[in-house]
């Protein structure tokens, strides 16, 4: 009988501590690493790392899997970038606790707020739960490819207990408050990793609305977080733009309330960290205020993406610049290759080109208000528009812009843009960088995700299907910041450590993110030189023929969940060894 279940040799192993990378062999044996070293013993498989770095799975905390997870056993493409464990639950919005009326409420919610087609989640969803923990137990009956956690979300929280009267501007009663409370800590007893909620403006149902706890009060939200008194595990997430004022008076009421309610829980917080045009300053206060709040006994994280947050645009993505035209709007329900026929009339392009935009955000609508602005000032953003390419290069060159290609050629932004999406027969995508780029480069984001109080987060995997892939934001943060940058890389030590160890550690999960004896034996073998991303591509793959947006990726040699392959050489395989992972356990 062998030694070892599985050995990994001949590689370079980043153990997740941030310690220098040395080389190893790594054994397996029932799913968990036994020997770092020479690991002399046999094994029923080895895996050659010649050249490869090993290094711990990848602990996501910042995803949209709630549905999908209860009919896809993939949880693609987080599965295919390294990632182990996701964390769902994020931005308040899920779709437990629930009662059977409520089904489609929550749809409309999960649809306008993470652009997910509502007719996949109509068909693709189970559901078979109305509590929390009956939704645990009901995602957990099925295997997958890697382990997921889940959070209580506040909208649909606010719903199950406030029914017709879960409105924005509605207050909760005490009795409201109390309910919320008991149902939050019943859930955390069962396993969940913590609550989320969300403040935005930019969050809206498919109806145009504001979500329900979007406006939740000082009293609500603290009468919540004490439901974790007692408990020796759980995390609070949160994500506001502080109506992106440019005052600290206004910036300091939101932030004391998130201050205040993570005071209350006496648990970590974590909250979405930015550079937005609209409040260019905003980042630095939010990190001054964390760096007070962790002061004083209250430790307030910063989840940061590794690179610009914004959307592509084409003509089968959800956005792009005609979409509010008319001439646009009589065929936009035409298949992608009748709309280019027609875009390629001379006669209709003329036509369309004359005219001016409908409003497209507003009642009825699930867009953000941003998006009029936006349409409004095609001048303006085409100087943050770019062709993303074949090997996507997310940090470009200025000059590179359809603003500069338009003065280049001597044509019109409007007609440039015309033409860019009819490139490819139509399959083309321009990408839009609209925060973390103000200064057209990332060197704020440098600054952020090299904070102490840096979370690697944001990816929203399995969300915003039709207008961005960052479920590849840990193949991005390990090659654009660890190898491509010419200036202010970050050791790749450091950055398997932030998205290995930092994330697990910070929602509780102690048995994973290191490759060390006795951690769980969730593992990616990596090919740092030859890492590679290409374009997403547009699949139809989702229930109810909906599409999304997937991103092919190259250097993935093997990654192990629980000691068993789910990858080999970027080919994800049957195997199904991931499961629900429950918060409090040893």
């Amino acid at each position: 009988m062998a030694t070892f279940d599985t050995k990994i040799v001949g590689g370079t192993v980043v153990d997740g501590t941030g310690a220098p990378g040395f080389a190893a062999s790594v054994a397996i044996k029932d799913g968990r690493i036994v020997e770092v070293g020479d690991c002399k013993g046999d094994a029923t498989a080895t895996i050659d790392a010649d050249g490869a770095l090993v290094t711990p799975g990848f602990t996501d905390i910042h995803t949209h899997y709630d549905g999908q997870v209860s009919w896809d056993d993939a949880l693609a493409p987080s599965s295919n970038h390294g990632v182990t464990t996701a964390v769902m639950g994020s931005c308040g919005v899920g779709f437990a606790p629930v009662r059977d009326t409520d089904h489609q409420r929550l749809i409309e919610l999960m649809e306008g707020v993470e652009d997910i087609p509502g007719s996949a989640l109509s068909e693709g969803i189970t559901w078979g739960w109305q509590t929390f923990p009956e939704y645990m137990n009901a995602i957990d009956s099925r295997p997958h490819a890697i382990d997921f956690a889940v959070q209580v979300p506040h909208d649909a929280l606010r719903m199950y207990v406030m029914g017709d009267r879960a409105a924005p501007d509605a207050p909760a009663t005490d009795d409201d408050v109390s309910r919320m409370r008991a149902i939050v800590r019943e859930a955390l007893e069962a396993g969940a990793l913590g609550f989320s909620t969300g403040r935005t403006d930019n969050h809206r149902t498919a109806r145009g609305k504001p979500t329900p706890a979007s406006e939740a009060t000082e009293r609500e939200l603290c009468g919540i977080a004490e439901a974790f008194h007692g408990l020796g595990h759980g995390v609070l997430q949160g994500v506001s733009d502080f109506d992106c004022l440019v005052t600290d008076d206004n910036f300091d009421a939101e932030f004391d309330l998130f201050e205040k309610m993570a005071a209350f829980a006496k648990r970590p917080m974590s909250i979405s960290l930015m550079q937005r045009d609209q409040s260019p300053d905003q980042w630095k206060w939010i990190l001054r205020r964390c760096e007070q709040a962790a002061a004083k006994g209250t430790p307030i994280h910063v989840q940061v993406a590794p690179r610009p947050i914004g959307v592509l645009l084409g003509l089968e993505a959800t956005f792009h610049p005609f979409i509010g035209y008319p001439s646009y709007k009589e065929i936009h329900a035409l298949p992608r290759s009748e709309r280019v026929a027609r875009m390629r009339d001379p006669e209709f392009k003329a036509r369309l080109l004359a005219e001016k935009t409908d409003r497209v955000a507003g009642d009825g609508s699930s867009l953000p208000p941003l998006a009029d602005v936006l349409l409004q000032q095609v001048d303006m953003i085409a100087k943050r528009i770019y062709r993303l390419g074949e090997t996507p290069n997310y940090e470009p060159d200025p000059m590179t812009c359809i603003a500069a290609e338009a003065a280049h050629k001597g044509k019109g932004v409007l007609e440039t843009f015309y033409d860019a999406l009819l490139e490819d027969d139509g399959k083309t995508l321009l990408y839009f960088p609209i925060y973390n780029f103000m200064g057209l480069n990332l060197d704020a984001v440098h600054e952020m995700l090299t904070h102490p109080l840096a979370l690697p987060g944001l990816s929203d995997g399995g969300a915003h299907v039709g207008t961005i892939c960052d479920a590849s934001f840990p193949t991005f943060l390990l090659m654009h910041w660890g190898r491509d940058r010419e200036r202010g890389r970050i050791p790749v030590e450091r950055l398997v450590q932030m998205q290995a160890r930092d994330t697990a550690r910070f929602v509780g999960l102690h048995d994973r993110g290191e490759i060390a004896v006795g951690q769980r034996a969730d593992v990616n073998v990596i090919d740092f030189d030859g890492l590679r991303l290409e374009a997403p591509r547009l699949v139809s793959d989702l229930p109810a023929g909906g599409k999304r947006l997937m991103q092919p990726v190259h250097g993935y040699r093997a990654t192990l969940v629980g000691g068993t392959r789910i990858v080999q050489d970027d080919r994800l395989l049957d195997a199904r060894p991931g499961r629900l992972v429950r918060g409090g356990r040893a």
